[in-house]
């Protein structure tokens, strides 16, 4: 609403008091030196202190509006229009500095409650300081915990019945030497430790490091440390957060940093493993599930022995920097130690930087013999008796060392509630006598089944063979069957196999019925044929080609196949026997199994260690000599005794 009087402006004098009252209101709302400042800066000065009211209403146009554009009037009808807008100007000014004015009373009142709160932490700070840093909650909690800290149990199982010299390790001798003769020098070597599970990996290295401790030639010390990790749970942070393998940088904008220092803003460095196993051997267990830009990056510190720590908010030249982080940062940690590394997964999987750094080391796999003198020694160590069917009992369940040591102690146990089922006070002192009916306790409570199911016989059976897998350095024992019909239609026989098996398996069957065909001219077409893999196991791998053509040909030739023979080996097209990998672990695999003997291609025949005794060998190169192994006459089957032959001649004398 204007203020401007309705009537018309006759005299001069009544319009030249209103602008005068403009000038005062603008006055009140900026101030008489804020308006001075900005009309110098618009060019008004002039116009303000002209007597004409057109040019004191310009200058109040470009005061009010800050545009220094407005240019003179002339005309009462101009300088209404100009007043008019130079009131809703005004009034807009008013209505800001109202807002300005609650903002600025409110900002008042925080910044007033946020003084009395720090001073309020100040007032508490200087408590805490003369009455120390424990309040009635800390000093419960510290209690709860020394209480916690005061009990505890007798050693685990597992730890009384863990070798405790390389003497009582069962099983590997040749792993043992080649792991000293690496560590326990002058010049000791990273190693990767190759092989199954439970065979005793850990075990072995952390008692080859006492071993080189003892010994004055190698640069271990007698505090050398020992540091063991997982590499299936070790995990890192991209942005540095967290690294606990080879350390990481607190920043004071992560959660991590002593209070003093991130007060301050100054970044502290957190030790990895690696620096806490400086001087001595860092274990790595299943490195191989070490994330691959972590096993990048610890290849790093090996070469260079220190970790290198960087942070942009760290300034070596602030006076409140402790003299330990500067060196921290100006020298790094230092990471001079041996790497062991133990996996069940193939050398292909590490990365290959690491792996040719350091040297390798294979672990065998246990025979049923070797569980059976683990478990005898498990239960000396516990003072136990038992039968000597509970040992081969046990060995029946397992080849993992660790496993049998578990089952000894869960029977152990279980013997116990047998025999004082009340707890008498003196259970323990008695020793207990562990028989087989605790076995199959624990057998049957632990869910339990036999490692090796399949056992040699010495008999002949047509249709079906035994192949060898290996699957994370264990062997096993692979099923084979086949069975062939007539074709139900002519020429439109079928080959099926179980799709379990996987698509390389195919390709061996496959491979197989073409061999069939040019060793005894039988023609697939004519038969329909199922080849199937008993428990449906993926076959990840050509080497069960020559098993399969055995079962194949025994299908189709009614030949019986003795049924105490393991065959590995690929199978080409043109009937010859190629190498596969793992032959040491397939070859104690045929022994679990219980069979004769094991044919294996001739050019793996030199992995074979003569020393393994228990199961005869022969190494082939064709089909023809495989025959002669299994002491099978090949047969060659003519077109009359094809199936359909007969009805193939009718249809040609019509």
């Amino acid at each position: 609403m204007s203020l401007l009087p309705k009537r018309r402006y006759t005299r001069t004098d009544q319009l030249g008091r209103y602008v005068t009252a403009l000038y005062d209101v603008l006055s009140n709302i900026l101030g008489a030196d804020k308006i001075v400042l900005r009309a110098g800066k618009l060019g008004a000065l002039k116009l303000m202190k002209s007597q004409a009211i057109p040019d004191r209403v310009v200058a109040l146009q470009r005061l009010v509006f800050e545009d220094p554009t407005f240019e003179r009037i002339a005309g009462t009808a101009q300088v209404r229009r100009a007043l008019t807008e130079i009131e809703d100007g005004l009034a807009d000014l008013i209505a800001q500095k109202n807002v300005e004015d609650s903002i600025e009373r409110k900002i008042t009142e925080k910044m007033s409650e946020r003084h009395q709160e720090y001073l309020k932490d100040l007032k508490l700070e200087a408590l805490k300081e003369d009455s120390g840093p424990e309040t009635p909650a800390t000093q419960k909690k510290l209690e709860e915990l020394n209480a916690l800290s005061e009990r505890g149990l007798s050693a685990s199982a597992l730890q009384l019945l863990r070798p405790q010299s390389l003497r009582e390790i069962v099983g590997q001798e040749s792993a043992v030497r080649s792991l000293l003769a690496k560590i326990s020098s002058p010049y000791p070597q990273h190693v990767i430790l190759f092989g199954p599970p439970g065979v005793g990996k850990t075990t072995v290295a952390r008692l080859v490091l006492e071993v080189a401790k003892s010994r004055t030639y190698t640069p271990f010390t007698k505090d050398a440390p020992f540091v063991e990790a997982s590499g299936s749970t070790l995990r890192w942070d991209p942005r540095e957060a967290t690294n606990p393998l080879l350390g990481s940088v607190h920043d004071p904008i992560y959660q991590g940093s002593r209070r003093d220092f991130a007060e301050s803003g100054i970044p502290e460095p957190k030790l990895g493993l690696v620096t806490k196993a400086h001087g001595g051997v860092l274990f790595i267990d299943e490195i191989g599930e070490l994330d691959p830009m972590m096993q990048t990056r610890l290849l790093k510190v090996l070469e260079d022995k220190r970790v290198s720590f960087e942070s942009s908010y760290f300034d070596e030249s602030m006076p409140n920097v402790p003299a330990y982080i500067k060196k921290l940062f100006a020298e790094g940690a230092p990471a001079d130690f041996i790497l062991i590394g133990a996996t069940t997964r193939e050398p292909d999987d590490i990365e290959p930087a690491i792996l040719s750094r350091c040297a390798s080391v294979y672990f065998e796999p246990l025979t049923q013999s070797q569980i059976v003198a683990i478990v005898e020694g498990a239960l000396k160590r516990l003072g136990a008796k038992a039968p000597k069917a509970v040992p081969q009992l046990i060995a029946s369940y397992t080849i993992e060392g660790r496993k049998a040591v578990q089952i000894v102690a869960d029977a152990y146990g279980q013997s116990l509630y047998r025999l004082h089922p009340s707890g008498a006070a003196d259970a323990k002192k008695r020793s207990p006598r562990i028989t087989e009916h605790d076995v199959n306790v624990v057998v049957q409570a632990s869910r339990l089944v036999p490692h090796t199911p399949v056992k040699g016989r010495p008999v002949r059976e047509i249709g079906k063979t035994f192949g060898l897998g290996v699957l994370h350095y264990l062997g096993s024992i692979i099923e084979i069957e086949a069975v062939a019909f007539p074709a139900t239609e002519l020429h439109k026989g079928t080959v099926r196999f179980n799709d379990a098996a996987g698509s390389m398996a195919k390709d061996s069957v496959f491979n197989a019925a073409a061999v069939v065909r040019a060793v005894t001219g039988l023609d697939m077409s004519e038969f329909d044929v199922h080849v199937n893999v008993i428990g449906g196991g993926n076959i990840d791998g050509p080497s069960a080609g020559l098993a399969i053509f055995m079962a194949l040909y025994s299908a189709l030739t009614k030949t019986p196949l003795p049924q105490d023979v393991a065959l590995t080996g690929e199978l080409s097209i043109q009937g010859k026997v190629r190498p596969v990998g793992g032959i040491i672990e397939k070859l104690y695999a045929a022994r679990q199994a219980g069979m004769r003997a094991m044919i294996v291609p001739k050019e793996n025949q030199r992995e074979i260690d003569a020393g393994l005794a228990g199961i005869d060998v022969t190494a082939v190169t064709t089909v023809e000599q495989a025959f002669d192994a299994l002491g099978v006459h090949k047969k060659s089957t003519t077109s009359s005794t094809r199936p359909h032959a007969r009805s193939r001649r009718t249809s040609r004398v019509r």
